[in-house]
């Protein structure tokens, strides 16, 4: 006869369990958790853990809050050199448009990616993947899109994907070359679209590189129809989609996102007010990027109140790329997604757990504290979840749980 299997069960904490419809936060005051084999296999209130799980190890967490791990489902974070110099050119009145227009902007940052070594800008990520872990995240997305040759880009996809070998957290990649059109194709925004966005797109997939499909449907980026292009042929090859849109303008690139059934839109600044029954109609994750917002001095505001009353879900990102939001903590974009954009503490949560986990179409492992999904925890020294949004700055993280092994901060 075999030996009966066992896992672990943590006591002792609050648990905010983001479950939808289990009241605020999903709270659960006094609470318990049993893992097995890396997987949530029981959560609830401690008097009521079943029999089965009371004979396995325990482990006290002294009244913390528990939280699920956050999640950053927007990312830029592999890239070479920065944009420093920007930064005083916007405070000097330059718009992110003119700056771009001018050679700077994202081909600063093309230039700058194509001359860095693999190792250079591996390790350039890793410095900001450790900023994004001190704040309790384990899962996060990362965008091509600073290469604009198919190698490059598909070399920035390889380099995301050998963050999990040195750090603890998990990587989804989006294939972005629809982000900028590069000096090489001037005038021929269509060929490049053909000639790189989807022909590497098809390589990239082969390759098992790619998660998603982005791009960025912007005047200084791609029109509704190149966009669509792209995305009838993710769509023939199975890649779920998702799309920069309404950042600088009204192009209605979250309509056509919505129309490809895409995971989410993400800025949405200039979204109109009549198409966000659209997005709630498919189903579509609006990803809110409050750091380019501050970082561009925006005035523009997404229509918050629209979203809540139409049910659309919101996520929060850090958008953290070198230009328009060289941040990289998701808790303080958390605070600005409530200051700024006035959602409240709970749904900065929301944002960055239960509707990160689905704009990435990873809802049934991550993003809520249940059954079956994966034991990727945080472990907080706050005495609410309120706490994660209203508080700048500081270290509030005590300890992760990964794959259901407890780890000291």
């Amino acid at each position: 006869m075999s030996a009966p299997v066992s896992g672990k069960v943590y006591r002792g904490f609050t648990a905010a369990t983001m479950v939808a419809g289990n009241g605020p936060y999903g709270l659960v005051s006094d609470a318990a958790l049993a893992v097995q084999d890396g997987l949530i296999a029981w959560a609830g209130p401690a008097p009521d853990l079943p029999q089965a799980y009371l004979d396995w190890p325990r482990q006290d967490l002294g009244g913390a809050l528990v939280t699920p791990a956050l999640i950053d489902c927007h990312t830029h974070l592999v890239f070479g050199g920065d944009r420093s110099n920007e930064f005083a050119m916007r405070l000097g009145g330059a718009s992110y448009e003119e700056i771009a227009r001018s050679g700077g902007g994202i081909m600063s940052t093309v230039a700058a990616t194509r001359a860095a070594s693999d190792d250079e800008l591996l390790q350039s990520a890793l410095r900001r993947v450790d900023d994004l872990m001190a704040d309790g995240v384990a899962v996060i997305e990362v965008k091509s899109g600073y290469g604009l040759t198919i190698e490059h880009e598909m070399r920035m996809l390889r380099i995301a994907r050998k963050i999990e070998r040195h750090r603890p957290v998990r990587i989804c990649t989006s294939w972005l070359a629809a982000h900028a059109l590069p000096p090489e194709y001037t005038g021929a925004a269509d060929r490049y679209i053909d000639e790189v966005a989807i022909a590497g797109m098809e390589q990239a997939h082969a390759a098992g590189l790619v998660d998603a499909v982005d791009g960025f449907c912007e005047g200084i980026g791609f029109n509704r129809a190149q966009i669509a292009r792209l995305f009838v042929k993710a769509t023939a090859l199975g890649i779920p989609v998702k799309l920069h849109a309404e950042q600088l303008s009204d192009l209605k690139g979250a309509v056509l996102a919505a129309e490809f059934g895409a995971l989410s839109a993400d800025h949405l600044e200039y979204l109109a007010e009549e198409d966000v029954p659209r997005l709630a109609e498919a189903g579509l994750v609006a990803v809110m990027l409050p750091g380019a917002y501050y970082a561009l001095r925006e005035t523009q505001l997404p229509p918050i109140e629209a979203m809540r009353v139409n049910g659309v879900a919101m996520a929060v990102a850090t958008d953290c790329n070198p230009g328009s939001s060289p941040l990289s903590s998701l808790r303080l974009a958390m605070n600005m997604a409530c200051t700024l954009f006035r959602l409240t503490p709970e749904e900065a949560l929301a944002g960055t757990t239960r509707n990160a986990a689905a704009a990435l179409g990873r809802s049934d492992d991550c993003g809520t504290i249940e059954p079956g999904k994966r034991a990727d925890l945080a472990v907080w020294n706050v005495p609410h979840p309120d706490f994660l949004s209203y508080w700048i700055g500081g270290n509030l993280l005590r300890a992760r749980i990964g794959d259901g092994e407890y780890h000291e901060r």
